[in-house]
């Protein structure tokens, strides 16, 4: 998400820094570009005259033109702007104090609510709350069937409904059966449409009186743009929402709706799809997502993705082994597993402050498909040339080929990648890497 326009900017942001000093006209011309970049990734165009005219206002004073790093200062300007633009700060669902707390997903058919409903289940479920859900869509075939297989899989309870009921029967029945249950969250997946009409209004009005929910979330689908900006203002305007979900982040590199959603109809975007499996679905931090967007990385995002997937007793093992310089292709295999469990490599990669400056990585970032060839190449090896890759010659290098189905020259690049990736977690554990890192300048 979001790369053509942080590509972009990261270009406008070069020729700023690489300049001396800065005035009103070089500022200008900047602020062009990144007005540009911004209409390009499809954001609404008030929202953009605005933005453009507040960083103007707050770049062109002396305090940044005569400062000593204008290109670092403009910089931070846009960075704070975009984290006002996306929210100021991540919002929190709001649970009251009602036991179950409802939770009414609306939007038009085909956004995703459904499986974004499973998918806020297991976020709320890990976060300790007890969960429950409930199909209140009695139009289109076999969608309580599927809330219901869904749920299974995440050990997520579905009250089970009856079709012949109406909407608003299904949803007060499923609060009452949550209560007996002691759930402390019912999450209500509506009906949608295929655009707004006045029946579904009217039925989603009648639930809203009827269960009085703790929050209403309206799910939007990126891939739709400006659209789904303009049908929530909508829904905000006849329902009255709390805040958005939007689902295809991953699949959306504009990212345009989620920079002009909070501007245009003043809801917050709380939480994020980022992905189709069941656990891609993040809460929205308007601060990590501008550092994102402006190159800066993501490092609080990475460590809780990472601490999710991993055991920390064999982290600080693994540490003890870098150290040691004793990091094997074992080590290598089992941690390739790991990061594809944390998501995207892609977007695992972004995280890294300064990745996106270092082209040649960059380049080189591993295909997701190419994942099961490594570990075929590494599992053909004997434990012996796992622990020691310097003994795998030519004559083994095509003994593996053979075993993994690949060829010598896959061999040969995966050793040549293993032998770099081991210098750099090397150069990582040395005193002050960490902190080059962070700062984007780590020579790799």
């Amino acid at each position: 998400m979001f790369e053509n326009l942080a590509e972009k900017l990261e270009g406008v942001f070069k020729r700023l820094k690489g300049r001396g000093r800065l005035d009103e006209e070089n500022v200008k011309e900047a602020l062009k570009e990144i007005r540009m970049a911004l209409l390009e990734a499809d954001v609404n165009f008030k929202v953009v005259k605005d933005f453009i005219e507040d960083v103007r206002s707050r770049a062109v004073g002396q305090d940044v033109l005569d400062s000593i790093t204008p290109g670092q200062q403009i910089v931070k300007i846009v960075h704070d702007r975009l984290v006002e633009l996306l929210g100021g700060t991540s919002s929190q669902l709001k649970f009251g104090h009602r036991f179950p707390a409802p939770i009414m997903l609306v939007g038009l058919q085909g956004c995703g609510k459904t499986t974004t409903s499973v998918k806020l289940a297991r976020v709320l479920a890990k976060s300790g709350k007890r969960v429950g859900l409930v199909s209140a869509d009695v139009y289109r075939p076999a969608a309580m069937e599927q809330l219901r297989v869904m749920g299974e899989k995440i050990g997520a309870p579905v009250i089970r409904a009856d079709s012949s009921q109406s909407p608003v029967k299904i949803c007060v029945g499923a609060v009452e059966e949550a209560k007996r249950r002691g759930y402390e969250v019912l999450i209500l997946d509506t009906a949608g449409r295929l655009h707004i009409d006045t029946e579904m209004m009217e039925e989603l009005k009648q639930i809203k009186s009827a269960v009085n929910p703790s929050e209403i979330l309206f799910v939007a689908d990126a891939m739709t743009g400006q659209d789904a900006v303009n049908v929530a203002a909508k829904f905000n305007e006849l329902l009255g929402i709390d805040g958005v979900i939007m689902t295809k982040m991953d699949g959306d590199a504009r990212g345009g709706a989620a920079l002009s959603l909070k501007a245009v109809i003043g809801k917050p975007l709380k939480y994020v799809g980022v992905g189709e499996k069941i656990d891609a679905l993040e809460v929205f931090h308007p601060e990590r997502m501008a550092s994102r967007i402006l190159g800066m990385g993501d490092i609080l995002s990475l460590v809780e993705k990472a601490q999710t997937v991993v055991d920390e007793k064999k982290a600080r093992e693994l540490e003890q082994r870098i150290r040691k310089n004793e990091f094997t292709l074992e080590d290598f295999k089992e941690q390739l597993l790991q990061i594809k469990k944390m998501g995207s490599l892609q977007d695992i990669l972004g995280m890294i402050p300064g990745f996106s400056k270092i082209k040649s990585l960059k380049q080189a970032a591993p295909d997701e498909r190419e994942l099961f060839k490594i570990v075929a190449i590494i599992d053909s090896m004997t434990k012996k040339e796992r622990n020691n890759y310097l003994i795998i010659d030519g004559r083994r290098r095509k003994r593996i080929a053979l075993g993994s189905g690949t060829s010598v020259q896959d061999v040969n690049q995966l050793l040549k990648n293993y032998a770099e990736i081991k210098k750099m977690m090397k150069r990582f554990t040395s005193k002050g890497g960490m902190k080059a890192l962070r700062r984007g300048n780590f020579r790799f």
